[in-house]
């Protein structure tokens, strides 16, 4: 039986018709990928009709036609598969493969969680205990685009599965194992001379040149012990790399420095700002003191308690909760300040006597807003009010 894992490079191929059961049609002999393993199935034509799908059934590939053939069973018809799409997935594929070798490089305790390959990315999952940091990261980019230069050849063979199995070399995948393995006296291995070994059953490239730029775009923690790396190849890959390159450019114009001296600029740039805001917070604080100790002169009474209510300007309700809760019941029974942020708010925080919740309701029932709290401390939001209207209403 002929097959595309054995024969990437051919396109094009003449088949008899072996069975037809509706739009699923199964060919004496094809080249068409079925899915498996994280590589899609082929795309294509059969006899001039879409082929939207390519599975494995009952020991059968069966192509799922986009429409009813017009042939019949022992017609004999012409197989296209869709040269532009197969290549990407051959460069895709092998391109998983020296990803994995650069982590044999640099990642520790490494195993093999499996690979997808997507219409604009691929990823490759690791199991290893090494944390794949920024730098991490960036090696294992560099060290697979090195074996892309180095032009390494890529070869395939059928090993007895014994032998296979017996060779701490081979790098195995659960997918692999289950599919590959299974109901099977050989294993098919995927050698890229002197930089990995592995069993699949995909299709490749003949040298890892024909692979190209490869970019790396992102990782993530799917679980299990598992780093999953994404990565781009081809005409995506290219792209993304001169949008980083076009993005790290604007920085470093922005920033009034070069590409190469960009990290050191945004770290001096991140301490001025992180000393500016400490020095903001500040001047914030002394500012709300400040205002706090007039109001604190001009308390007033209601119903026995001592109330200090009062606008304050440049600092949001978050940022007043603190002072709030600390002054309540010591400045004076019941603190009430209102100020905006965006829109009108109120922060209120008591001793207990008093219900900060019910204040707040009280104040959303005449001004409208919402808010809510506990006895002790509420806050309410959204007031449609001027602060100085709240600060009256809330004295008189």
């Amino acid at each position: 039986m002929t097959s595309a894992p054995a024969e990437p490079y051919r396109t094009s191929f003449d088949a008899t018709v072996a069975a037809i059961d509706g739009t699923d049609v199964v060919l004496t002999d094809t080249y068409f990928y079925a899915e498996s393993g994280g590589q899609p199935a082929d795309r294509g034509t059969l006899g001039g009709i879409s082929v939207v799908d390519v599975r494995k059934r009952d020991g059968d590939i069966v192509h799922a036609l986009e429409t009813d053939p017009a042939f019949e069973e022992g017609d004999e018809i012409v197989g296209q598969v869709d040269e532009e799409f197969r290549t990407y997935c051959m460069r895709s594929h092998t391109a998983s493969h020296v990803l994995y070798g650069a982590g044999r490089l640099i990642l520790d305790d490494l195993g093999y969680g499996g690979f997808d390959i997507g219409e604009g990315k691929v990823r490759v999952d690791f199991q290893t205990s090494t944390n794949i940091d920024d730098d991490v990261l960036t090696e294992l980019e560099r060290l697979t685009n090195r074996a892309v230069w180095d032009s390494m050849a890529v070869s395939w063979e059928e090993v007895p599965k014994e032998d296979a199995l017996a060779r701490e070399d081979i790098a195995f995948n659960t997918k692999t194992e289950e599919g590959v393995l299974s109901g099977s006296d050989t294993v098919r291995v995927v050698d890229i001379d002197g930089w990995d070994v592995a069993a699949c059953g995909g299709t490749h490239v003949e040298n890892t040149r024909e692979i190209g730029p490869v970019t790396i775009l992102d990782r993530s923690n799917p679980g299990e012990g598992m780093t999953r790396v994404e990565f781009a190849v081809g005409p995506p890959a290219i792209r993304t790399r001169a949008e980083e390159k076009r993005s790290a450019l604007d920085a470093a114009r922005i920033a009034g420095t070069g590409v190469e001296d960009l990290p050191n600029e945004v770290s001096r740039l991140t301490d001025e700002l992180d000393a500016l805001e400490a020095e903001l917070a500040d001047a914030k604080s002394q500012l709300l003191g400040a205002t706090i100790e007039e109001l604190a002169d001009e308390t007033v009474a209601r119903n026995g308690n001592e109330w200090l209510v009062g606008a304050v300007e440049g600092v949001g309700p978050n940022e007043l909760g603190d002072t709030v809760r600390d002054l309540a019941g010591e400045t004076a029974d019941v603190i009430a300040l209102t100020g905006t942020d965006g829109a009108t708010f109120l922060v209120v925080g008591t001793d207990g006597d008093v219900e900060a919740g019910d204040v707040v309701d009280e104040v959303t029932a005449e001004f409208g807003g919402g808010g809510g709290g506990s006895p002790t401390f509420a806050q309410g939001g959204g007031l449609p009010a001027d602060p100085d209207d709240v600060v009256a209403y809330l004295r008189n």
